[in-house]
């Protein structure tokens, strides 16, 4: 066994809020993805909230630390409106989605920096095919000792946050019969997918002393998991949606997830054991969800109880309504029924494609202009 590695955890705030939305760069005559990151980001100038990613047709836009979701998401709006403005004359549009409906792997280039270049040398195909999109959740916990229990709980909602947030049903011009294809491409990678089952920071520590000591990482940062601890900003990351189409859905997803670890974490101070469920019962639920999105029947707990994820997904809205008043999110939490009874992300893809014979640009067309819209449409 090697020797652990210190790992030293932020103070943050308890329950403070950031936000990272992963949003491509679509050609707005083609609709096909453009290797354009680097001109864009010359144009937006010394924006620190706005970042290159792993591919080039690919910009990262994020919040600061914020009290509510409504700072996070109108934090956003700003970096977002500078990006959209520098890429207008290069007849870019900005597109949010878990994928692109389209685009081939084999076509994207990858941004020229060291650490990428490592990455792909290492993953080689599985890497290449990272053609993939996120958003990220950023939960302050004001103590550590709390950050791997509340993580543990968080999946037991694992499905519930996957079908709500789903949007990648097509990849390279197919229908893959998935909600969340993303998901299951992403978990290729050798340190993504979902977290080991860690309880102590001390047990966290070893694993990466142990990944390091045999070169799987060669930095924290290269844990790629679902949900993961960020020390260096005192958060829970929680990675489990999908790029989010529009800046309201995302919007309500983060209060979901705002809210659930809030939640957790007050059921600590109370004293109370928080929900844990069988590693197998997890990957379960990761695969029915991706697999079947509103339609999938998760499992709820560790006595293996299965429910319909809109049904349990109201029983949550129900529970966290107190909890999204402390927080000052009840409007974004509330919303989170309208996912429910209309629909998510990669069912209004497929409608899309339904109603023009499966021609995939209009499906583009439609993520542009929700994008563009600010909400569902």
């Amino acid at each position: 066994m090697a020797a652990p590695t210190t790992l030293t955890f932020a103070r943050s705030g308890r329950s403070t809020i950031g936000l990272e939305w992963e949003v491509a760069l679509v050609d707005a005559d083609s609709g096909d993805l453009r290797q354009a990151a680097d001109a864009v980001l010359a144009a937006v100038g010394d924006e620190p909230k706005v970042k290159p990613e792993l591919l080039a047709n690919t910009v990262e836009v994020a919040s600061g630390v914020c009290r509510t979701v409504g700072e996070a998401t109108a934090d956003l709006a700003v970096s977002l409106e500078r990006v959209a403005e520098a890429a207008a004359p290069l007849r870019i549009d900005l597109m949010g989605s878990g994928t692109h409906p389209f685009a081939h792997w084999a076509h994207q280039k990858v941004t020229d920096k060291k650490r990428y270049a490592t990455f792909i040398d290492r993953t080689q195909w599985w890497g290449r095919q990272m053609l993939i999109f996120g958003t990220h959740v950023h939960v302050g916990i004001e103590d550590r000792a709390k950050v791997l229990p509340v993580s543990r709980a968080i999946m037991t909602v694992f499905g519930h946050l996957q079908s709500l947030s789903a949007s990648s049903p097509f990849w390279a011009g197919q229908d893959t019969v998935y909600a969340s294809n993303r998901a299951l491409l992403f978990q290729q990678l050798p340190t993504a997918g979902l977290p080991p089952e860690l309880d102590r920071w001390d047990q966290l520590e070893q694993y990466v002393g142990d990944m390091l000591h045999v070169g799987v990482i060669d930095e924290f940062t290269e844990l790629r998991w679902d949900v993961r601890p960020s020390p260096q900003f005192g958060t829970l990351e929680v990675r489990v949606a999908d790029g989010a189409t529009n800046l309201a859905e995302l919007g309500w997803i983060s209060a979901l997830t705002h809210c659930l670890v809030e939640h957790f974490s007050s059921e600590i101070d109370a004293g109370r054991a928080l929900p844990t469920m069988p590693a197998w019962y997890v990957q379960e639920n990761k695969w029915r969800s991706a697999r079947y999105g509103m339609d999938a029947i998760v499992i709820t707990d560790s006595d293996g109880t299965e429910e319909l994820v809109t049904d349990s997904v109201a029983q949550w809205l129900t529970t966290l309504a107190p909890v999204a008043e402390r927080l000052g999110c009840c409007d974004e939490l509330e919303q989170v029924a309208t996912i429910t009874r209309r629909g998510a992300s990669y069912q209004r893809q497929r409608a899309v494609a339904r109603r023009h014979d499966g021609d995939l640009t209009q499906v583009v067309k439609s993520l542009v202009a929700e994008m563009r819209a600010g909400h569902p449409l």
